[in-house]
């Protein structure tokens, strides 16, 4: 064997990890079914917010190539999976992806081997459908193999937490493939945390996320009600976060976005129901509630409308930031794409503009780019701000439109500002 590690899927959880073991010398090989992205980085070009093409160098100076060819995971010692999980038509995980890596990995799999699963997914996933292919080798887990699982904790953006001092969650099929997973990530993690085994480390992910889900939905639902009520929501969660104990701050917004919240979640509460029988009601409530911000981000640009006498119809609507969190490029489950499709579908003119993205399909060419941002501001009958991207000068831009609508909380109050 000949590669240290070979990491299946080379987007934002699987590059930042060939990075981190690239530079304490491991020998990395990049796996990825698609051909652009693996000519794009052997050409030393980043597709990711959070690794530059100088990273990308650098990592090539320890060795670092990226493959198409499924044939070279044979000379790996470890193979980690980092491909994504979407949901399925029925909302539960779309195991394709892990299934496809899992029949790759199969073909070229070794006796010795340490193979482990980072992908999110519902608890049982690494010992009821990756573990029986592996084993259709012959090759038994925990004996002639390793086979673990350990949750990808990367946020893409974080300035402060990357693949190297987040800890890392770890859990074996056996306690002896945990050790070899412990050992591998300890080679470059500088925190390994041990799991009983792979379901509980596959569900420690989940109740993260479910965690974060859960409160933003409750924050959420507190700002129709303060609206409604007079109060101000942004004004009582600073003063609430004051407390040193007992109270974390979750914050409102037009929606949920990203794979984590919107995503993740659903695995469990699919499989509660799908295995139990009945439902995790906090989940779906959440997911209700979270769902529904679009709508109420739409109905509340509607009034501001009416209270300048005019029509959404026909009315120029600018929404400030399409990503779905700030300060980066990423698209993915953004809630800016279900927001400006219902205000298209009650015949506003939409326009965008987000500086980390210069083409934005979700509309198709019905939602145009503004190119002036100054001129785009004043133009529009109503400004959403939906990503406080730092770039933007929020106050300023507040300043320069007829009527500026902040979901973020973070726009001085005024007379032509209303926030969420």
């Amino acid at each position: 064997m000949s590669v240290d590690v070979a990491i299946v899927g080379l987007g934002y959880v699987g590059l930042p990890l060939a990075q981190e073991a690239s530079r304490v010398g491991l020998k990395v090989l990049g796996f990825d079914i698609g051909q652009r992205v693996v000519d794009g980085l052997n050409s030393g070009k980043s597709h990711v917010d959070d690794l530059s093409d100088a990273d990308i160098a650098e990592m090539q100076g320890a060795g670092f190539e990226a493959t198409t060819d499924s044939s070279r995971l044979a000379d790996a010692k470890t193979i980690v999976i980092c491909v994504p999980t979407p949901l399925s038509e029925d909302g539960g995980p779309d195991l394709g992806p892990v299934v496809s890596a899992v029949t790759t990995i199969r073909d070229n799999l070794q006796k010795g081997m340490l193979v482990i699963l980072e992908s999110t997914t519902y608890p049982g996933t690494t010992d009821e459908v990756v573990r029986p292919l592996l084993e259709e080798t012959g090759l038994i887990a925990g004996q002639d193999f390793h086979l673990a699982f350990s949750p990808e904790r990367i946020d893409p953006g974080n300035e402060k937490f990357g693949a190297k001092n987040t800890p890392k969650v770890v859990g074996g099929q056996t306690p002896a493939c945990g050790d070899a997973a412990a050992a591998f990530y300890g080679q470059f993690v500088d925190t390994v945390v041990r799991a009983k085994g792979t379901r509980e480390a596959e569900t420690a992910k989940l109740l993260e996320n479910t965690y974060r889900h859960i409160n933003i939905a409750l924050v959420n639902e507190m700002a129709r009600f303060c609206h409604d009520l007079g109060i101000d929501l942004w004004d009582v969660i600073n003063a609430a976060k004051t407390k040193p104990f007992g109270f974390q701050a979750f914050y409102p917004g037009p929606g949920v976005g990203g794979h984590c919240i919107p995503i993740d979640p659903n695995y469990l509460s699919h499989n509660v129901r799908a295995r139990l029988g009945y439902p995790f009601r906090f989940v779906e409530l959440a997911q209700e509630i979270n769902a529904g911000m679009p709508d109420y981000v739409v109905t509340r640009a509607q009034n501001l409308l009416n209270d300048d006498a005019k029509a959404m119809r026909g009315s120029t609507i600018l929404l400030l930031g399409v990503t779905y969190k700030p300060n980066i490029a990423d698209q993915r489950e953004s809630p800016a794409v279900p927001l400006a499709k219902r205000l298209a579908e009650k015949g506003a003119t939409v326009k965008y503009h987000d500086p980390h993205v210069t083409e934005w399909r979700a509309l198709g060419d019905r939602a145009s780019r503004a190119d002036d941002l100054d001129a785009a501001v004043a133009a529009a009958d109503l400004v959403i701000l939906l990503q406080n991207h730092r770039d933007y000068d929020v106050d300023a831009l507040a300043a320069k439109s007829q009527r500026f609508f902040d979901t973020r909380g973070v726009a001085t109050e005024g007379e032509k500002v209303a926030r969420l």
